[in-house]
């Protein structure tokens, strides 16, 4: 089976809870179970993970490394900050997808710009939590034109 990493930013944690006008009201479990579940169904094994620090998110992004065929990611408020992120995903020999829940363009112009998205091979925002569902799709069909 083909390993993917679904990495989580800050704040996520609070999925459902943290302003539901915005981000829904599934929670980050709710979005772990749907992942799981496709995974399986698409024949990918999901890693599944959440942090609150810039630190612990680069160092999933280095183990990823020979271990997963790509990486899903959600870098949060840290897209528009961390080069830290972006240096550790330019290191990655994988596939990146890019996933945000809300549409970042439309927010507040610090928003707008990531730093995640100059190494991202796609970039899915403003489509909720479906999304995920969307780059894991796309994981699949790229891990079997790969092969």
């Amino acid at each position: 089976m083909t390993s993917i990493h679904i990495l989580n930013g800050p704040n996520l944690n609070l999925l459902g809870l943290r302003e539901p006008e915005i981000y829904g009201v599934q929670t980050l479990a709710d979005v772990d179970k749907a992942c799981t579940d496709l995974g399986a169904e698409l024949g990918l094994t999901t890693v599944f993970r959440q942090s609150n620090h810039e630190g612990e998110l680069v160092d999933w992004v280095q183990q990823a490394r020979g271990e997963a065929f790509g990486i899903i990611i959600n870098p949060a408020a840290f897209t528009h900050t961390s080069v830290a992120l972006l240096d550790a995903l330019k290191a990655y020999d994988g596939k990146v997808l890019e996933v945000h829940i809300s549409n970042i363009h439309q927010r507040e112009s610090f928003r707008h710009h990531s730093f995640i998205s100059g190494r991202a091979d796609g970039i899915l925002a403003g489509l909720g939590t479906q999304g995920y569902l969307l780059a894991l799709r796309r994981m699949a069909e790229l891990s079997t034109n790969s092969s």
